[in-house]
């Protein structure tokens, strides 16, 4: 959104500064520390929704995931809100998904939230892997129903690099 608001022509008075940054030194950190991801992936191209499909395509699973424990800066929601774009598929440089065994998600936290990086002040569980079989995306909503998150037909937001 920092990216967006950047480039608008509606010249928006924002405060939004991009949270663009390098990666591997946090992951490499998990990989220390005997993490032992089944996969990882950033959120650069299509923002959330669009790399959980490509990890439930590749691995051919369905995935859920509650939308209250995604942590969404309010700045950033409020800009989303008034652009018509749903913050799940904003693309964002500085964040990425781990997929790890449930036995090791508490400890891949706190790496992720001690990490000097400061990636990590926002890393919280989202979701799951429900099933095999099937890929899919779907999404517990703040009113508690459930809705599939599907891949937009198009790009949402130009692309950023």
């Amino acid at each position: 959104m920092a990216v967006m608001l950047a480039r608008d022509p509606l010249a928006f008075e924002s405060t939004i500064d991009s949270d663009t940054a390098p990666l591997a030194e946090v992951v490499l950190a998990l990989l220390a520390a005997g993490i032992t991801p089944s996969m990882l992936r950033d959120l650069t191209w299509g923002g959330l929704v669009a790399a959980l499909h490509e990890v439930a395509a590749a691995a051919e699973v369905a995935i859920a995931i509650n939308e209250a424990t995604i942590p969404i800066r309010d700045d950033v929601a409020g800009a989303c809100e008034i652009l018509s774009f749903d913050p799940l598929y904003v693309a964002n440089e500085g964040r990425f998904v781990a997929f790890v065994s449930p036995d090791q998600v508490e400890q891949t936290l706190a790496i992720l939230r001690q990490h000097p990086s400061g990636i990590g002040a926002v890393a919280v569980a989202i979701g799951h892997v429900t099933h095999r079989g099937q890929a899919s995306v779907t999404a517990r909503t703040l009113l508690g129903s459930d809705r599939p998150l599907d891949l937009l037909s198009g790009e949402q937001l130009p692309r950023i690099c």
